[in-house]
């Protein structure tokens, strides 16, 4: 039963991971000035990334202030992301029976990059956005990987289910 103890695991990291992306939406331009300051500290823009990202909060702002209702999109997308946190997490409870938890997630990490590739250009970010979206396939990826592979094991082990 080790394998479905390291699978618990990987479902909470998963679940920990969606719920941290799920609550930092709501801080976003806090934690975008705390970036700011640790990398370039003050002053005007030092290069692309630095630029776009002062970009971005200040178009926070200016939406915040003017358009506030725009923002609620982003709040039921932190719900999706605090919603499948839940999910994977109570996952754990039997991941032999959820294992299809598992594989969605798994699908949806295929999908990411595939989102990625059609909107950042679309909505005219710079390219490197692609890879910081893209980062996040794998970093659910591997620990969702990891745990179908160790319910499969266990799955084996109980004879099938």
């Amino acid at each position: 039963m080790e394998n479905l103890k390291r699978a618990k695991l990987m479902l909470a990291i998963v679940a920990l991971g969606l719920l941290l992306s799920g609550v930092t939406i709501w801080p976003a331009t806090w934690e975008l000035e705390i970036l700011v300051d640790s990398l370039w500290g003050p002053g005007p823009a030092g290069g692309v990334m630095h630029g776009f990202i002062l970009k971005v909060i200040e178009a926070i702002d200016h939406v915040g202030a003017e358009y506030p209702f725009l923002f609620y999109a982003g709040d039921w997308l932190a719900f999706a992301m605090i919603v499948l946190a839940i999910l994977f997490y109570g996952a754990r409870r039997d991941p032999v029976r959820n294992i299809w938890i598992v594989q969605c997630g798994l699908i949806m990490c295929v999908l990411v990059p595939i989102l990625a590739a059609i909107c950042v250009p679309l909505r005219g970010l710079p390219l490197r956005w692609f890879w910081v979206d893209t980062a996040f396939a794998p970093a659910a990826g591997i620990p969702l990987w990891i745990a179908l592979r160790d319910i499969r094991r266990a799955e084996k082990q109980r004879g099938g289910y």
